[in-house]
């Protein structure tokens, strides 16, 4: 949520600043520490039990690793601020929220097992993973040296979405962390994510969470 968090297991510690989203299976020991003075986290632990009554398997995801997609980290962020709100609402939409965790995640688990994944779509989603600027599906083009029909054409099957709405929802995940700090104005946020203006971001934020970031920040932070 913010400041920097440090997960460690068998393996290897991952340094995980503000936004970060780490998958840890039941079955890998590990442990989270802060990293910084003002880091803090948010967790959340499935119960097998909680699983199998809703027939979700329990091994829809193996190992340790960072979750990228940022379809999941937004419905992660609309549970987090159900789980402020509490109110007599939160419960069914706690619940659906976490069904529809697990279902995005299986169904990417599935995506990436069927099919033989092209080596540039990783690298795709990289660039944007790592690029704030405006990012052009001719940019992206050149980077990958594919052809730019062929990405849009190809985009929808590994990663659930259109190559500009898995682009669009990653700015906004690139927002979570920073309404949260108090200091930064909206027209700074808009800007620090990638969004051409506060207009833009208010438009494409209140598209997914259904109001403005004035009032999902007024409730993270009371």
């Amino acid at each position: 949520l913010h400041g920097n968090m440090k997960d460690t297991n068998k393996k290897v510690d991952t340094l995980c600043p503000a936004g970060s989203l780490i998958y840890n299976n039941w079955q890998e020991k590990h442990f989270g520490s802060k990293h910084s003075h003002t880091a803090g986290g948010f967790h959340l632990e499935f119960e097998r039990s909680w699983l199998k009554s809703h027939d979700i398997h329990p091994e829809i995801l193996e190992g340790n690793h960072r979750i990228e997609h940022p379809k999941v980290h937004l419905l992660f962020a609309k549970l987090y601020q159900e789980l402020l709100i509490q109110d007599i609402h939160s419960q069914i939409s706690v619940e659906l929220l976490l069904l529809q965790i697990c279902d995005i995640i299986s169904e990417l688990k599935h995506k990436t097992d069927s099919h033989n994944m092209p080596q540039w779509v990783p690298r795709l989603m990289e660039l944007i993973h790592s690029n704030q600027q405006n990012l052009s599906l001719e940019f992206l083009s050149k980077q990958l040296d594919v052809h730019p029909t062929h990405i849009s054409r190809t985009i929808p099957k590994y990663l659930s979405m259109s190559l500009g709405e898995y682009i669009r929802y990653q700015k906004l995940k690139n927002t979570i962390p920073l309404l949260l700090d108090i200091n930064k104005s909206l027209t700074t946020i808009a800007f620090e994510a990638g969004f051409t203006d506060q207009s833009h971001f208010n438009r494409v934020f209140k598209s997914v969470f259904n109001q403005n970031p004035s009032i999902y920040r007024k409730n993270l932070i009371k």
